[in-house]
């Protein structure tokens, strides 16, 4: 939830061996692949080795990395180093707009109500329309940024200039939040569930994306390694579409005390409590709605096409894109579904 993010841009890294060249795999290619704090089957799926298992059985080791923001993603994307990793879907049409090369290839989550807007008990907000004259944290260029300017603009009529707009990465929000510096913050879990625990949630990107168009978190690659490790890309989606189908299967099985919960917040912190509640606030389409209209053929590039535009709005980037369709490649999850 992870550029205009989690939109912030986003993370991942795939980096090989010493040189961090994008080649085909030899022996075993070392590939290091960048993900952020949010919940759900993928980072599960981190914790219990699938991932691993699926990229030695094809010829590549993972070094998981793990990065504060999807513009850290965004940025390290754009330099070569990182040719996968996780970003938010604002985040990802702002990286494409600017000219980085890469495809859209899984989406991690719907965010929906997973990513909100907290306000701090006795900050006087009870609205809002209360947000004028305060201090509110919220990654810029992440899709709870995104959220937030939206419903300034469309939904709440509120002059963002009359707000006092913080940039903050989530764990610097919640040290902020901690010391009493800000009255309210735009954010996902574990921040999100911390946050709630001494606030009241006024908004939400479920009802915000009624109004405009829905976040999400996805996976995206550099389109010169996809093409030249197809082998790891393939293995890659297959273990994440088994990972998705568990969960989708399940649901009721991801308890507090079950080793899925436990290994998401051995990776990315938290407590058992406000992670099952978190994972009830995503929803997670399986492989078969990931290569369906609904997304990777269709709803992804008009959610970024929209994003974009937005985007030129707030001056957050000079101009959108006529297309976003070369930058979304569902063959990879079309594959996984058979």
């Amino acid at each position: 939830m992870t550029d205009m993010t989690r939109a912030g841009a986003f993370l991942a890294a795939m980096t090989f061996g010493a040189g961090f060249g994008l080649a085909p795999a030899h022996a075993e290619t070392t590939v290091v692949v960048g993900y952020q704090q949010i919940v759900g089957p993928f980072i599960a799926a981190i914790a219990d080795g699938r991932l691993d298992a699926a990229a030695k059985e094809a010829g590549y080791k993972i070094d998981w990395r793990q990065f504060s923001s999807g513009g850290d993603i965004s940025t390290a994307l754009a330099s070569g180093n990182v040719p996968v990793g996780v970003i938010g879907s604002t985040g990802i049409a702002a990286a494409a707009t600017r000219g980085v090369e890469f495809e859209l290839f899984w989406i991690l989550d719907n965010i929906g109500k997973s990513e909100a807007l907290v306000a701090r008990n006795g900050s006087g907000i009870e609205k809002p329309e209360d947000l004028t004259g305060k201090k509110v944290a919220v990654p810029f260029v992440s899709t709870a940024h995104f959220h937030l300017l939206v419903g300034m603009d469309q939904v709440w009529k509120i002059d963002p200039r009359g707000v006092n707009i913080l940039n903050m990465k989530p764990p610097q929000i919640l040290a902020a939040w901690q010391r009493g510096d800000i009255d309210a913050a735009y954010v996902w879990p574990p921040v999100l569930t911390e946050l709630m625990k001494e606030g009241a949630v006024i908004a939400d990107s479920e009802q915000i994306g009624a109004a405009s168009v829905p976040t999400f978190d996805g996976l995206v690659a550099d389109k010169k390694f996809a093409a030249e490790n197809p082998e790891f890309m393939a293995a890659f989606t297959k273990a994440l579409a088994g990972a998705y189908a568990d969960y989708n299967a399940d649901k009721a099985a991801w308890t507090e005390d079950s080793p899925q919960v436990a290994g998401i917040v051995k990776m990315i912190g938290g407590d058992a409590a406000g992670t099952v509640q978190a994972l009830n606030m995503l929803s997670f389409p399986d492989a078969a709605e990931q290569a369906s209209e609904t997304w990777l053929t269709g709803g992804a590039v008009r959610a970024l096409s929209e994003s974009a535009r937005f985007l030129v709005e707030q001056k957050q980037i000079d101009a959108a894109l006529e297309d976003y369709a070369p930058f979304v490649n569902a063959s990879f999850a079309q594959a996984a579904a058979q």
